[in-house]
């Protein structure tokens, strides 16, 4: 009965002190994990300088005026702005001039492409995909004595895709349409040969890689909730 006693007086000041043990240690504090960090948003509102290469192609096959399909090496420069809004939408103004290379093989010499247009965009994050259209200019000069206006204005339409690969760099592909009218001409090809005349539709296909550094653009944004 001793040993009975005993051991259950063991017992009950074992619990006692376990219970007290608890109640210093405090009740267990559960928190809420963090929520995950907010995705980037590209912001694509700011100026831009850039540069370009590509090729031109003539839509005219008019072989007295050395005008072919051959693609001939076009270089230049852009500068514009762009605003983003609604949030997707981007819309843009750009200035372009291209130097077009040529083989002096017939009447004209087209020296450059130049371009004031507007362009509309769509963006997710860092891809745009965007139409442009406005004013051409196209400066040309005559290889030998031609009778008739040479630099021309007319329009430009085109369509391009731009990506933001860096901070405040992005990269685009694009291609642009020029058309710059009729052309009548009235030539002597050779001194005392046969003179010419006629007429030919003057426009270019052009495929450009482009490169732009953008101001007030640091990264992305992040969403605030």
């Amino acid at each position: 009965m001793k040993k009975f006693l005993l051991g259950t007086v063991a017992l009950v000041a074992l619990g006692m002190s376990s219970s007290a043990f608890a109640a210093d240690l405090g009740a267990r504090v559960y928190t809420k994990a963090p929520p995950p960090p907010p995705a980037p948003i590209y912001n694509w509102t700011g100026f831009y300088i850039g540069g370009h290469v590509g090729a031109a192609f003539s839509g005219n096959n008019n072989n007295i005026f050395g005008n072919n399909n051959d693609a001939r090496f076009i270089g230049g420069g852009q500068i514009g702005a762009d605003y983003q809004f609604a949030p997707n939408w981007v819309v843009g103004l750009e200035g372009q001039y291209s130097a077009v290379a040529n083989s002096n093989n017939g009447l004209f010499r087209e020296n450059g492409l130049a371009s004031a247009t507007g362009r509309l965009g769509w963006t997710w994050g860092p891809g745009l995909l965007y139409v442009k259209g406005g004013y051409a200019y196209q400066d040309r000069s005559n290889n030998i004595g031609v009778v008739g206006n040479t630099s021309r204005d007319g329009y430009t339409v085109g369509a391009g895709l731009e990506y933001m690969f860096a901070p405040n760099w992005s990269a685009k592909v694009e291609y642009q349409y020029y058309d710059f009218g009729n052309i009548n001409f009235a030539a002597v090809p050779v001194v005392g040969g046969p003179a010419v005349a006629g007429r030919f539709n003057n426009d270019e296909h052009t495929v450009k890689l482009g490169v732009n550094y953008r101001f007030g653009w640091g990264g992305p944004v992040v969403a605030k909730y």
